[in-house]
């Protein structure tokens, strides 16, 4: 184990804020993270597990011990009759990792194409998009306990997934440090299409029955259209949760603006558009210092040069404020801001 003090995190979150870290262990195996745990000082020390930086705002010098995941491969556990297992270490990165089983001919993650990030951060953060979220294809993961230092397995219903949330949210946040993640993709494969952007392309296109190849150049294609490069304007995807409504409350809503974009949801509730709400309180294009709204998609918020995260943040409040003030809803945050 190799410890790194003074680290500049500036390159390792995709919005570019500027933060150093005071130690930082590069984890590849779970004999990394057992070192750790028994080091006698950095085991008492609080911890913090950082992917790919891309669901997190940095606001402070961080004085925890920062554990940069970077577990890598790629493999396929199990061939059954009514799926394909596969397997990705946590450091993998996501959409990588999706076009990796797209090329080795087993499909079921090709909605999700494009999202930023490694695969250990998906499950924390339950991602979804497109009408499919990560919960959908999920089979179990290895994590290692981060105070008794032992390897663990978990289920679906172990991880407690909700809507952009999960177990490692909660009752194992800064507990455990998740090392390797198995997807069940389902064979006979069956295209997931019931979303609205999706079916304009087939309208466009008039390819009705498309492959999941062409789904995910599709949702390439669309998100490349409305989001930012991290590469090039410094952001962390979308900013704001997707609020859920019940239907009394969408009502009421649209009874104020009958424009509001929503979505009815399997158990009842209704799904709302942050970005159309954001976007009709006028933030669009909109800056604080150097953060701001991206122009083509207000659920973004982006890094307009050498912002630094108080100015992200002072951004994202007055943007809950103003949704608020006019459709008295409290939009929450998708990044952990540290």
């Amino acid at each position: 184990m190799q410890v790194e003090t003074g680290v500049n995190l500036k390159p390792y979150n995709t919005f570019g804020l500027p933060a150093v870290a005071r130690s930082l262990v590069r984890i590849t195996r779970d004999a990394d993270v057992r070192a750790v745990v028994d080091h006698p000082k950095l085991g008492r020390a609080s911890k913090f597990v950082l992917g790919g930086g891309s669901n997190i705002v940095l606001t402070r010098d961080m004085p925890q011990v920062v554990l940069k995941i970077e577990v890598r491969g790629n493999r396929l556990v199990e061939r059954r009759e009514d799926a394909w297992i596969v397997e990705a270490g946590a450091g993998e990165n996501w959409h990588e990792f999706v076009t990796w089983t797209l090329d080795q001919g087993w499909p079921g993650l090709e909605n999700l194409g494009l999202i930023p990030g490694t695969v250990g951060a998906a499950p924390v953060q339950n991602i979804g998009a497109y009408g499919l979220e990560l919960a959908q294809r999920f089979e179990s993961l290895d994590a290692v306990d981060l105070v008794t230092g032992r390897s663990v397995t978990l289920s679906g219903a172990s991880c407690g997934f909700g809507y952009r949330d999960s177990v490692f949210k909660h009752a194992l946040a800064g507990r455990s440090v998740i090392m390797r993640v198995r997807f069940r993709l389902p064979r006979p494969w069956q295209p997931v299409l019931g979303y609205l952007d999706l079916e304009r392309k087939i309208a466009q296109t008039g390819i009705t029955a498309p492959s999941a190849r062409q789904i995910f150049d599709w949702v390439c294609a669309i998100r490349r259209s409305k989001l930012p490069d991290p590469a090039i304007v410094g952001n962390a995807g979308s900013f704001f949760k997707n609020p859920l409504v019940t239907p009394e409350q969408c009502r009421d809503i649209i009874g104020r603006d009958p424009e509001v974009v929503h979505y009815p949801m399997a158990d009842g509730r209704v799904k709302l558009a942050a970005g159309w709400l954001i976007d009709s309180c006028g933030w669009k294009g909109k800056t604080v210092g150097k953060a701001g709204v991206y122009e083509k998609q207000a659920l973004v918020l982006v890094n307009r040069g050498d912002a630094i995260g108080s100015e992200v943040m002072t951004l994202a409040r007055a943007i809950q404020e103003s949704v608020y003030g006019k459709f008295g809803i409290r939009l929450e945050l998708e990044p952990v801001v540290v």
